[in-house]
């Protein structure tokens, strides 16, 4: 099976996709310096990006339904997955791999009973409880920061690699770092026990992402 691929059971129904968190892309345009998001996001994914979440904070939902459309077949293209962050219809609507919830977004447990046990759903968690709140309630993997600070989101603390280790420690499924991290501290994160980062600017702010995206892969 080739490495996104859904998984079909012995019935030949679609179940969930297997995923490498590994080098995780979450797009935002305030970091593209100008430059077409589909082209900043190709290029990162010819440098070997595993996992491509869709984060539009400003756009309505007809020019979001487009775009992800779009990043949905260049994904398809390079064979990895697609997330949509927050936004359950958008994600079923475009045939995502699944989507990434806040704390303050639909509660994961809803939003299980809403896709059923065929999409992925991730779940931002801060530390240890919410960690083993967000499993028992369904989530896939969580997505833990913000480990080195991060200016892409306002009110949110510091993380640390202690606590992330914590977090690692606290429970079993795939859990990936966020906040701040870049070529010079991705092994830094990967050494906690984390499966992967999940990085912004450090990917998209680069000159040359395809390059930046390389010096990423241990």
């Amino acid at each position: 099976m080739e490495f996104g691929e859904p998984e079909t059971g012995r019935e030949g129904i679609m179940s969930k996709p297997v995923i490498d968190y590994s080098i995780y892309l979450l797009t935002d345009d305030g970091c593209l310096k100008g430059r077409p998001l589909l082209t900043c996001v190709e290029q990162a994914l010819q440098g070997g990006v595993t996992l491509v979440q869709y984060r539009s904070k400003y756009k309505d939902g007809g020019p979001m339904y487009t775009e992800a459309v779009a990043l949905k077949a260049l994904c398809d293209k390079y064979n990895v997955p697609l997330i949509i962050n927050d936004r359950v219809d958008l994600a079923m609507a475009v045939g995502a791999a699944g989507v990434h919830l806040g704390q303050d977004d639909l509660p994961c447990a809803v939003a299980r009973k809403l896709m059923g046990e065929d999409y992925v759903i991730g779940v931002s968690a801060h530390n240890p409880a919410e960690a083993v709140q967000a499993v028992a309630d369904g989530a896939d993997y969580l997505g833990c920061g913000a480990v080195f600070g991060t200016t892409s989101k306002a009110g949110v603390a510091e993380l640390g690699l202690a606590n992330l280790r914590a977090i690692r420690q606290a429970v079993r499924v795939p859990i990936v770092g966020i906040g701040g991290i870049n070529a010079s501290n991705y092994a830094q994160v990967r050494a906690t026990g984390a499966n992967g980062a999940a990085i912004i600017s450090g990917i998209l702010a680069a000159d040359d992402i395809t390059a930046e995206v390389a010096k990423l892969k241990l």
